[in-house]
């Protein structure tokens, strides 16, 4: 079977764990027990290693897939020769459970997890052969299961590898091949029929049980996206999905985000761009928090804040002035990248890698994007204890001695270390949040020694980071441009009105763009250090935007606004970049970073038009 488009795949969510089918019916992504865990299904990567469908037999291309309105249940309907069929696919949350799990430490709030996948098929007209087949592969496809009946019938099976056990419930009778439990049954107009996966121990016996399971996730879902502030407005369903992608983004035990729910989709097909972005970053945090709160989602600022916390409290004993750019979802520092040589790669993107060898990189946003989002949380009603405090001053006082020194920059430059532009920037960045959050504690000493140094560090950016044409360059010494540049307005380093940043602003749109959608940089004149091309960046297209807003350039913000709305795939998500020419979804999916710039895009062009209509 040839792989789906990326934009194809839909994406389910328990907060805990989160999985990719594909339009055929079939899972082809689900890591256990945590979403940076080995696969069990893995056909995304390749497709022999594993995959679960249930679905009708002798048809692959459904006649719709939609989620349920503010859910991530995904509904798909099918029309075959002798009927139609509706599959409704949920990953269980019920009520909270009474005994903590493993690596929790925050609050599960309304609900958890129930470990379950619920697959439930109903036939509203005609008659359909149901299939299921469910083929695990553990390890990223490198260990089969063995299938055992669990009971005295035909609707439980279980299999025991690399210490996960797997229960299969379903009212379609069970056989046993191998490593494959499968079965088929047909059905009636009005007839229904149930598959539940679990890694737990919570589920669904029956199809009564498996409905009541599905009625608490739908009910849950739209519980929570009502509780959110979205405007009222004809970007609401693009928020509102985006909204639901960070959630599901989420890892509730802890509180991380991650950057993406998969590992090397590629940036080009076939190419070696392919990374694992089963991790936080650090600097997704500012950007995080401000999507978050604004959408008044405090709850989940305060958790994604609490886990950054945890992760940066603690200084590494070799080097107390560290700050990783990215940790694991647990916390973990030594995330050391591996390939997986046995696997194909989606269509033949090799080497798939596991692990992220920039977790170790120098890169010098990391204190302002920190200190940005610490001031991010005290505005939206947050605190920070004494010893943070302390921990937070010794980082703005890096920030300030590594600004001088060259580093991989805000991409992940695996080339030769640069002044890059950007970075000094951020490190400016953490200077001026501190020096705010230091005078709002009254530390005069610690803000009028970090405003020299601020001062010092902007006007030597000024001085050696533009061009002859007064545009900011990619780094000192360049003549090319970058998207980075772009924050430059947004983080507050200059006013809109400075003609050096609205200069920078229309000399990306102009210069760094393809068909209207923004490049990171041109890979044949910047040394990154790998080979190949990628697509347009997602999250670039939605700081243009932004920066094309703040400087007044609303009709072009918006224009460009409106045609990355154009290339959402089928289910209103994005991977992390589009190639311009076909609109094909490239990288890691769903990507976290594309949809808080979305969210933040969106509320900078509402507040313009509002701006405009004099509606404040």
């Amino acid at each position: 079977m040839p792989f789906p488009p990326i934009a194809d795949y839909a994406f389910l969510s328990d907060c805990e764990v989160s999985t990719l089918i594909a339009p055929d019916g079939a899972v082809e992504w689900l890591c256990l027990p945590r979403p940076d865990a080995p696969s069990v299904f893995g056909a995304l990567l390749d497709r022999s290693a594993g995959s679960f469908r249930f679905g009708p037999s002798g048809a692959r291309v459904p006649q719709q897939r939609r989620y349920l309105p503010g859910t991530m249940v995904l509904e798909t309907t099918w029309h075959t020769a002798t009927g139609w069929l509706t599959v409704t696919d949920a990953l269980v949350l019920g009520p909270v459970a009474s005994i903590r799990r493993g690596d929790t430490r925050r609050s599960p709030g309304d609900a958890s997890a129930q470990r379950t996948l619920l697959r439930i098929a109903r036939c509203f007209d005609g008659r359909v052969e149901l299939d299921l087949s469910c083929f695990p592969l553990f390890d990223y496809g490198r260990v089969p299961g063995q299938w055992n009946y669990d009971g005295e019938g035909f609707t439980r099976t279980s299999v025991d590898a690399e210490g996960l056990t797997l229960t299969l419930n379903s009212s379609v009778p069970l056989g046993l091949l191998g490593a494959r439990s499968y079965g088929r049954k047909t059905l009636e107009a009005g007839d229904s029929a149930f598959a539940a996966l679990s890694w737990g121990d919570t589920s669904p016996g029956n199809l009564v049980e498996a409905r009541e399971q599905l009625a608490y996730t739908e009910s849950f879902w739209r519980s929570w996206i009502s509780m959110a502030r979205f405007p009222d407005h004809r970007f609401r369903p693009y928020m509102e999905r985006s909204a639901l992608a960070l959630k599901g983004l989420s890892y509730a035990p802890t509180g991380a985000i991650m950057a993406a729910a998969t590992t090397s989709l590629p940036e080009t097909p076939g190419g070696e761009r392919n990374w694992d972005y089963r991790f936080t970053w650090i600097r997704d945090t500012a950007f995080m928090l401000r999507a978050l709160h604004s959408l008044g989602l405090d709850w989940e600022a305060f958790e994604y804040f609490a886990f950054i916390i945890d992760a940066v409290s603690e200084p590494d004993p070799a080097d107390p002035w560290s700050l990783q750019i990215m940790y694991g979802i647990g916390g973990e520092r030594d995330l050391t990248e591996h390939t997986l040589d046995h696997l194909s790669g989606y269509r033949d993107s090799r080497p798939v890698r596991i692990g992220n060898g920039a977790f170790d990189q120098h890169q010098h946003d990391v204190w302002g994007m920190l200190l940005d989002a610490v001031e991010e949380h005290l505005r939206g009603g947050g605190q920070i204890a004494p010893h943070i405090w302390a921990r937070l001053s010794a980082l703005v006082d890096t920030a300030l001695v590594k600004s001088k020194e060259p580093d991989q920059g805000i991409w992940e430059m695996r080339g030769a270390p640069q002044h890059f532009v950007a970075s000094k920037v951020l490190c400016w960045v953490a200077a001026d949040r501190g020096i705010r959050i230091a005078r709002a504690r009254g530390d005069r000493e610690r803000a009028e020694r970090w405003q020299a140094g601020a001062d010092a560090l902007k006007e030597e950016i000024c001085a050696r980071g533009v061009d002859e044409r007064g545009v900011f360059t990619q780094h000192y010494g360049s003549t090319e441009l970058d998207a980075s540049l772009l924050l430059l307005p947004l983080m507050g380093f200059l006013p809109p009105e400075d003609v050096r940043v609205r200069a920078t602003v229309l000399a990306i749109a102009e210069e760094l763009t393809e068909q209207g959608l923004v490049l990171r940089y041109r890979v044949d004149r910047t040394e990154d250090g790998l080979s190949g091309e990628e697509g347009t960046f997602s999250i670039c297209s939605f700081w243009l935007v932004s920066a094309l807003a703040v400087i007044g350039e609303v009709d072009a913000a918006e224009a460009l606004f409106e045609r990355m709305l154009s290339f959402a795939g089928p289910l209103r998500l994005y991977a992390e970049e589009i190639d311009a020419a076909t609109g094909a979804h490239l990288g890691n999916f769903p990507q976290a970073f594309t949809h808080l710039s979305l969210i933040d895009a969106a509320n900078r062009l509402i507040a313009a038009e509002n701006a405009a209509r004099g509606i404040e």
